[in-house]
């Protein structure tokens, strides 16, 4: 062999050896971040029970979800006048009030009756979702009619995959992790998704409208495999029976003849801390739609259209991701005094905002997205909590199932409010604030009393 091939040889060698370790420099940032997430995940037994897989599914729904947003919001907001915008706005919460309204009963049934297809039917509604998105790349461009349809159907998938969800979390349960914990963590995932996925959704929309649903799309079909690797307990019913919101005579009577037991049967703490959520979920809905057209045309002083919606979108997800970890940290030993309290720092917030609006709404503003997302939080968790303490083993999944739906139909009812008011800012915040004092009225005694009569939660909720 000649003097000249053994160079070229080792010289090829030398020139593998260094492209092995350039690709290895190259993996080691996204190798030793997924290991981190993987870590954090499958902390305190998560990954043993399944957790930890269900809480980065939910974590890939959320990015595919604010990619989808993305897209529909240059369409359907900021790329018309604000008066077309109102309309086409009011045409969306109707699309998506439809499958809460007309579906919901029949969703939340289906669902129970067959359990033994959570898996698929989760995989199911990732599916339909990306197939959706790819329908939407086309019609974005245009926002013509034939845009809603799909977004419906996107809506229903939506839908269907949070029912399941919140079936699908007391089943994964690790010994350690109580039920507002494990909600925490999961909750937690999906906002750091969605910070992530924003801005790259951003960065696609840049390529053109149809970019972000082309990534969508990706994300939801990585969703449908991901699905499949939840444990197969997640298809388990063993013990579950239907929850149903009856009144006291009607529990009473089933009771009485052996058939399924209603909600009220467990006592009004569960009732109450779903009205206090509803009316806090309404006011999310609300600020969320009268904030981004109010800001639109009247930017907060000094700065402009896209500063202020981004500083109050700031502001909002800083106050629900601060929430959110409180809440996995927090003791749930009093979840109704925590409701009331939410009831309470959000009453304060609207009014401060509502009479020092004129004067210093730079501040007042954001302070009150924040606190409404830290009070939504804190108070959704504690629900879960209390459902968790009183609602009956066999009925508890569909309890679940049921007040998800109610909080949903509730923040479409806010925004629907948001969008018909005029853009005048105490107006507004006034009315914010009216939302809030209807949940004072209607919850805060009933959680207050309830909360003077015991009702001390379980091991598995402290």
């Amino acid at each position: 062999m000649s003097r000249a091939s053994t160079r070229g040889g080792y010289g090829d060698d030398r020139a593998r050896r260094a492209g092995r370790v350039v690709g290895r420099a190259l993996r080691r940032p996204f190798t030793g971040a997924a290991r981190g997430v993987r870590r954090a995940t499958h902390a305190h037994g998560a990954g043993e029970s399944g957790l930890g897989k269900l809480i980065e599914l939910h974590a890939v729904n959320s990015a595919g979800d604010v990619m989808i947003t993305i897209a529909l919001a240059s369409t359907v907001f900021f790329s018309v006048p604000t008066d077309e915008a109102r309309g086409r706005v009011a045409l969306y919460l109707a699309v998506t009030m439809a499958p809460f309204a007309l579906l919901a009963p029949v969703v939340g049934p289906l669902l129970d009756r067959v359990p033994h297809g959570r898996r698929a039917a989760m995989a199911g509604a990732m599916l339909a979702r990306a197939l959706l998105a790819l329908t939407m790349s086309g019609a974005v461009a245009t926002g013509g009619l034939q845009l809603y349809p799909a977004a419906l159907g996107v809506l229903v998938a939506s839908k269907a995959y949070g029912v399941v969800r919140s079936a699908v979390v007391p089943r994964l349960l690790p010994p350690r992790i109580s039920l507002v914990k494990a909600n925490s963590r999961v909750t937690l995932a999906g906002l750091l998704a969605t910070g992530i996925a924003a801005p790259m959704g951003a960065g696609l929309h840049m390529l053109g409208p149809s970019w972000p649903l082309y990534g969508a799309c990706v994300v939801f079909a990585a969703g449908t495999v991901l699905s499949f690797s939840l444990p197969h307990k997640v298809d388990s019913a063993k013990g579950e029976r239907r929850a149903r919101l009856a009144s006291r005579e009607a529990s009473a009577r089933s009771a009485g003849t052996g058939r399924k037991p209603g909600l009220r049967t467990v006592g009004p703490s569960v009732l109450h801390g779903l009205q206090a959520n509803a009316c806090l979920r309404t006011l999310s809905g609300f600020l969320t739609f009268f904030l981004a057209f109010l800001l639109r045309e009247h930017p907060l002083g000094g700065l402009g259209e896209a500063a202020s919606l981004g500083l109050v979108v700031v502001a909002a997800g800083t106050g629900n991701a601060l929430g959110t970890a409180v809440g996995a940290w927090l003791k749930a030993r009093g979840p109704e005094p925590i409701i009331a309290a939410m009831l309470g720092l959000a009453l304060c917030a609207t009014v401060l905002a509502a009479v020092f609006y004129p004067v210093v709404a730079v501040v007042v503003v954001p302070a009150a997205a924040a606190v409404a997302g830290l009070c939504q939080a804190l108070a959704k968790l504690s629900l879960d909590a209390m459902i968790q303490r009183d609602v009956p083993e066999e009925v508890r999944t569909s309890a679940f199932a049921r007040s998800e739906t109610a909080l949903q139909m509730s923040w479409v009812v806010g925004g629907a409010i948001g969008i018909s008011l005029p853009l005048v800012g105490t107006v507004g915040m006034a009315v914010a604030a009216g939302l809030v004092a209807l949940g004072v009225v209607l919850a805060v005694r009933g959680l207050l009393s309830a909360a003077r009569r015991g009702g001390t939660p379980s091991p598995r909720v402290a």
